[in-house]
C-alpha cells in the first residue's frame, strides 16, 4: 500500500516531464557543472551557491510543467502588464549599480524586472496572435510590434543591452512563427549586412574620437570598435577578447585537462564563472569539448522545435518555437562575444554559466515546454 502511494507521488510529480528533453537538459547541466567546478575552483562559496540555484530552477521547471497551456494563456495578459509595470518603477525609481539603473527595491527584496519579460513577451505576443488566428492582417502584426518594442525600449534604456537583445528575439520569434512575410524580414537582414560591412570597412573613421553615433551610448560604441580592433584598449574593454580568445585558442583539438586551464587559474579570463565561462571549457575541454556542448544545444532546440510542431494550439506552437530559438539567441550570442565575433553585450551562456535569475528562467522555459508536450491531447484544436 505504502510502495503503491510513492509510485502515485511520483508519477504524479515527474509524469509531466518529457524523458527526451529531460536527458538532454540534464547532460547539459552536468556537463555545465564539471566546468563551473573549475571556473569557481577558488570560491567555493559560489559553488554551493549554485547548487542552490540549480535546485530552485529544476523546483521552478517542475512547478511550471505541471501548468497546462491553457493556464499559461490566462497569465500571459496579467504577466507582460506587471512587468510593464515594473519596467516603468525602475526607470522612475529603480537602484543604479554599476551606472546602470535595472533593479527595482521593493522593501522586502530586490528584482529585475527585465528577467521576467523574458517570458512574459512571447506568452503575451502568442496568445495576442492566438486571439487573432482566424484573419491575421497587417494591423495585427503592426500591434504586435509594439508590444515588442515597448519593453525592449525600457530595458534598452537602463542601460541594459544584453537583455534587450534577447527579449527582442523571444519576440520576433514568435511574430515571425506567426506568420510575417519574407519580403518585409529580408530588406531588414539586407539592410543589417550594408551596415556591418560599412562599420568594418569605415572602422577607423567612424571609431575615431569626438564621431558621435546617433541612438548609441559612449560605452556601446567603445564596445564595437574594440571588437574590431581589441589592440585599441587592450588593458581595458579589449582585455575581455584578447584574454578568452587566447584561452579559446590555446585549448587545440582536446584542451589542456579539467582544473588545469592556464588562463583560467591564473586569474586572466575575466568573469569566467559568468559571461566568459565558455573559455573555460574550450581551454580545458577543447575543439572536442566545444562540439559536444554545440551538439547538446542542436539536441535540446531540435527537441524544443518538434514539440512546438506537434502542439494542437496556435499559442502552444508560437510560445514553444519561441522559446526554443531563445535558446539559440542565448547561446549565439555568448559563443560569438566569447570568441571575439559579436560585442561584449552581458549575455550568458544557456545552462552553463553560474548565476540565479538567468538558470531560473531558462529553466521555466523548459518547464512550459514540458507542459505544451503533456497537454498537447488535451487542448482544443
Amino acid at each position: 500500500m505504502q510502495a503503491t502511494a510513492i509510485k502515485q507521488v511520483l508519477r504524479s510529480t515527474f509524469g509531466v516531464l518529457d524523458p527526451p528533453l529531460m536527458a538532454i537538459a540534464l547532460a547539459l547541466l552536468a556537463y555545465a557543472l564539471v566546468v563551473v567546478i573549475s571556473a569557481t575552483a577558488d570560491f567555493p562559496s559560489r559553488l554551493n551557491q549554485h547548487f542552490a540555484n540549480l535546485a530552485v530552477a529544476l523546483g521552478a521547471m517542475l512547478v511550471v510543467a505541471r501548468v497546462p497551456p491553457q493556464r499559461l494563456m490566462t497569465l500571459a495578459l496579467p504577466a507582460y502588464l506587471v512587468g510593464l509595470a515594473l519596467l516603468v518603477g525602475v526607470a522612475v525609481a529603480g537602484d543604479v549599480s554599476k551606472g546602470a539603473r535595472r533593479w527595482l527595491n521593493l522593501g522586502f527584496m530586490r528584482i529585475q524586472p527585465s528577467e521576467m519579460m523574458k517570458i512574459a513577451v512571447p506568452l503575451m505576443l502568442a496568445w495576442y496572435f492566438h486571439k487573432h488566428e482566424a484573419v491575421l492582417r497587417a494591423r495585427d502584426f503592426l500591434v504586435a510590434g509594439l508590444i515588442l518594442l515597448l519593453p525592449v525600449a525600457l530595458i534598452a534604456k537602463q542601460p541594459d543591452l544584453g537583455t534587450a537583445i534577447l527579449v527582442l528575439a523571444a519576440g520576433v520569434f514568435v511574430i515571425f512563427f506567426a506568420g510575417l512575410s519574407y519580403k518585409l524580414i529580408m530588406p531588414v537582414l539586407l539592410a543589417a549586412a550594408l551596415g556591418v560591412g560599412a562599420l568594418v570597412y569605415y572602422g577607423d573613421h567612424l571609431c575615431a574620437d569626438g564621431v558621435a553615433w546617433p541612438g548609441i551610448k559612449e560605452y556601446q560604441k567603445h564596445r564595437v570598435c574594440t571588437l574590431l580592433d581589441p589592440s585599441t584598449d587592450p588593458l581595458g574593454k579589449g582585455f575581455h577578447i584578447i584574454q578568452s580568445t587566447i584561452a579559446v585558442g590555446s585549448g587545440g583539438i582536446m584542451g589542456k585537462g579539467w582544473m588545469k586551464g592556464t588562463q583560467t587559474h591564473l586569474e586572466f579570463i575575466p568573469e569566467r564563472h559568468t559571461d566568459f565561462i565558455f573559455a573555460v571549457m574550450a581551454e580545458e575541454f577543447g575543439l572536442a569539448g566545444a562540439i559536444l556542448l554545440v551538439l547538446l544545444y542542436l539536441a535540446l532546440i531540435a527537441r524544443g522545435l518538434m514539440i512546438a510542431a506537434q502542439a494542437t494550439m496556435q499559442f502552444s506552437r508560437l510560445l514553444a518555437g519561441s522559446i526554443s530559438m531563445i535558446y539559440f539567441t542565448y547561446a549565439f550570442v555568448n559563443l560569438g562575444m566569447v570568441s571575439g565575433i559579436l560585442p561584449v553585450v552581458g549575455v550568458p551562456l544557456p545552462f552553463v554559466s553560474y548565476g540565479g535569475t538567468a538558470l531560473v528562467t531558462l529553466c521555466i522555459g523548459l518547464g512550459i515546454l514540458m507542459s505544451i508536450r503533456k497537454h498537447r491531447r488535451l487542448a482544443p484544436d
